[in-house]
């Protein structure tokens, strides 16, 4: 079974896949660290024919072969991912690359073209939205900034980036289901989301039958 979650940055789509994936025992695939680690090897100096990014069993993000899953999540690396995103080959290769990963297993995979792109024939598509401002906040909570005005500056410049870039814009599939989060609690945005993917659960067993 496939579960795609998309949606713009601080939208709370990495805690709702981790939610779901525990909930299932589904495998959780992070897209969106696979465009930091191609940032973070730019970053360092590399050329991008030199960068091989993968994924272990254990979800893990690796960048020529080292585990760099626990440093990737920096302002640099916010807007880093998101310039990457617009080039055709780091999309091809990344793409191919989780799909690769999606092939015969019971995945939840986050990020901004999952539905769209990634795995157009998701069993579940779930769209997630929230105001620029409340997910500043989420944001800077998260990383305990201070400067709100900052985080949400960056946000809106992101969301400006991922939604007009020609190739793979962010926008909800046309089958999503789009869960609006302002004012919800993240057990609320859990609940509705595994409500949606037991349904599909049980349709399909209907089906089966």
């Amino acid at each position: 079974m496939q579960v795609a979650i998309d949606g713009p940055a601080a939208s709370g789509k990495t805690s709702l896949a981790r939610a779901i994936a525990a909930r299932f025992g589904f495998m959780l695939v992070e897209t969106g660290k696979m465009y930091r680690a191609v940032a973070l090897g730019l970053d360092r100096g590399l050329d991008l024919a030199a960068i091989h990014v993968t994924m272990n069993d254990a979800g893990r993000i690796l960048l020529n072969g080292e585990d760099v899953s626990d440093i990737l999540h920096t302002p640099q690396l916010d807007q880093g991912s998101s310039r990457v995103a617009t080039r055709p080959e780091v999309r091809e290769l990344l793409v191919r690359l989780q799909r690769e990963i999606a092939q015969g297993r019971d995945v939840v995979m986050e990020g901004r073209d999952i539905g769209t792109v990634v795995l157009p024939n998701a069993d579940v598509k779930i769209f997630l939205e929230a105001s620029a401002e409340e997910r500043a906040h989420r944001r800077a909570s998260e990383r305990h900034e201070t400067r709100i005005d900052e985080t949400l500056q960056a946000i809106i410049s992101r969301d400006t980036r991922d939604q007009t870039r020609t190739i793979a814009p962010l926008n909800p599939a046309k089958d999503a289901i789009i869960i609006h989060t302002d004012n919800k609690s993240l057990a609320e945005v859990v609940s509705e989301a595994i409500a949606l993917v037991e349904e599909r659960f049980h349709t399909g067993d209907t089906a089966a039958k």
